[in-house]
């Protein structure tokens, strides 16, 4: 990843036929557009990929999670569990229906740790969202089991893990709802645009309609159409869709290299005594979007960050210091910094965060790196890139 670094003739192709037709939005305007769908297209091709009934396309990654959210019904009071380790449009998502994020900790797979995740359900749960992080994935067998006890739903955020599989099973596709981002940086990537999808033909019709400000998409008038609900405008354009069309087309060949590179650094660093790597279930294959492993403690995490750094070995990311994807550094959260007051109801429900610590998910994340898989690497860097890296790391360790 990112899809952006192999960007060539198909992408090029497919975003002409848009401007060609004149045509930028997905809905209406049928005469103009001579047969030219490419958000439909798009969404026939995910449903494809992912072996799911329904697909639709949203505007964002963070769009898809609200949208998904929404459409199963979550909303004011409710509590959705997530992991401490994700990034900020978990819980933003969340929040903007009213809901109340219920953060707790992660486990070596650096996804939601299932005891903490039976631990925080109360009569107030309706969601538990597994972020999948970094290309791989949560202990799904056990996550799902929690879920069918108490009657709760799984969401799937698979923005960071397009590609990865679970006992056969692309990811976002096991629980009742996925979510992905085509984000500039994604494996895939839009420019902006995410997706929905899930097998729940009710759920579907509810993001259709409620992506497009509730519009029920019956018959070839658009201003004729009927508002079966509220909704808001959560549409993607024809534009991004095209792009997309080019890049979903694609993934078997990004996953290929991905995977190539990948392997030649892990087995590089699994030579070092000092490093072990997430755990991935049993059952599970990664992405290899990321190379994600732990060293001794907290000091020498920096330490190799900094080795890293001075060596010029950029794309790695040490989350404990990070102010977007782990919950140290969220006091906008933490205190609630908002444009507009909070509703009583989201402010009592995270009082907790006034004092809860999470010591066992401070204790993977301190240790963790996470390194970024490029696309565009030729075989001599990455060997070279791995050489540097495994010196950084012995370095550090000493």
């Amino acid at each position: 990843m990112p899809g952006f670094e192999l960007f060539g003739e198909l992408e090029q192709n497919q975003v002409n036929d848009v401007l060609n037709s004149g045509v930028l939005m997905r809905y209406g305007f049928d005469g103009m557009r001579n047969g030219h769908w490419k958000a439909k297209e798009l969404e026939l091709e995910l449903k494809c990929t992912f072996q799911t009934k329904h697909a639709q396309l949203v505007s964002s990654g963070t769009a898809a999670v609200t949208v998904a959210l929404a459409a199963a019904g979550v909303g004011a009071g409710d509590e959705v569990i997530i992991p401490t380790f994700t990034f900020v449009a978990s819980f933003e998502a969340i929040m903007i229906l009213g809901a109340i994020p219920v953060l707790v900790d992660i486990d070596d797979t650096l996804a939601l740790d299932p005891i903490a995740v039976e631990a925080a359900v109360t009569p107030k749960t309706k969601a538990v969202m597994v972020v999948q992080m970094c290309g791989s994935m949560g202990r799904m067998d056990e996550l799902q089991t929690i879920c069918n006890k108490h009657n709760l739903l799984l969401v799937e955020d698979a923005c960071q893990a397009i590609g990865a599989t679970y006992k056969g099973k692309s990811l976002g596709s096991i629980g009742d709802l996925g979510c992905f981002s085509f984000d500039f940086v994604k494996t895939i990537t839009c420019g902006e645009g995410g997706a929905v999808i899930t097998n729940n033909t009710k759920y579907y019709v509810n993001t259709d309609h409620y992506s497009d400000h509730g519009h029920d998409h019956i018959g070839n008038d658009r201003g004729a159409e009927t508002h079966p609900f509220l909704g808001y405008n959560f549409r993607i354009s024809e534009l991004h869709a095209a792009v997309g069309l080019a890049q979903v087309k694609r993934l078997p060949e990004f996953l290929a290299i991905q995977k190539k590179n990948f392997s030649i650094i892990r087995e590089v660093l699994s030579q070092i005594p000092e490093v072990t790597f997430r755990t991935v279930p049993n059952g599970g294959e990664e992405s290899c979007a990321f190379l994600n492993f732990f060293l001794p403690n907290l000091g020498i995490a920096n330490k190799a960050m900094l080795a890293f750094k001075a060596a010029g070995i950029d794309g790695c990311f040490h989350y404990y210091n990070n102010n977007w994807h782990y919950i140290r550094k969220w006091d906008h959260l933490k205190n609630l910094k908002s444009l507009f007051p909070i509703s009583t109801e989201v402010k009592d429900g995270l009082g907790y965060l006034k004092t809860k610590t999470f010591e066992q998910s401070n204790s993977y994340i301190a240790r963790n790196i996470s390194c970024l898989i490029k696309l565009s690497w030729t075989e001599e860097e990455v060997m070279l890139r791995a050489k540097k890296m495994a010196q950084a790391i012995k370095a550090s360790c000493n």
